[in-house]
């Protein structure tokens, strides 16, 4: 199973995504991605695989870097590009998931997927401010 950590971020994954590769949002100035600074909120619900039904995590979005807003040995990359795409991935030991999606304004969504001790996992999540 997908540890919690593991699942926030990559819903977290993290926050927000659309299906965009990671090459294409590298250079993102701070300035246009400040918008989407601040605490989020990021509910995550599996739809497939023996991971937990839903959880509720909290992540950070600074200068454009999403960041897990927990603690624990998580491991959590990820970018908001000025149009509020997102790719945030994560990693737990030998744990790990993907995300992505869009964010507009005060709310947004998108898929995650990730592989667990139990197996594969993926679904969706969505994400508001505060």
């Amino acid at each position: 199973m997908i540890s919690h950590s593991i699942r926030a971020v990559a819903i977290a994954a993290a926050v927000a995504a659309s299906t965009l590769a990671a090459s294409s949002i590298c250079a993102i100035p701070t300035a246009q991605a400040a918008s989407y600074d601040g605490s989020w909120s990021v509910t995550v619900v599996t739809r497939k695989g023996p991971c937990d039904a839903s959880y509720r995590y909290g992540v950070v979005i600074r200068g454009g870097s999403v960041s897990y807003a927990g603690g624990g040995p998580v491991s959590v990359s990820g970018r908001v590009s000025s149009s509020g795409h997102v790719s945030v991935s994560v990693s737990a030991g030998g744990q790990y998931a993907v995300g992505s999606g869009k964010l507009g304004g005060s709310s947004g969504g998108g898929s995650w997927r990730g592989q667990g001790s139990s197996g594969a996992c993926s679904g969706v999540w969505s994400a508001s401010r505060g």
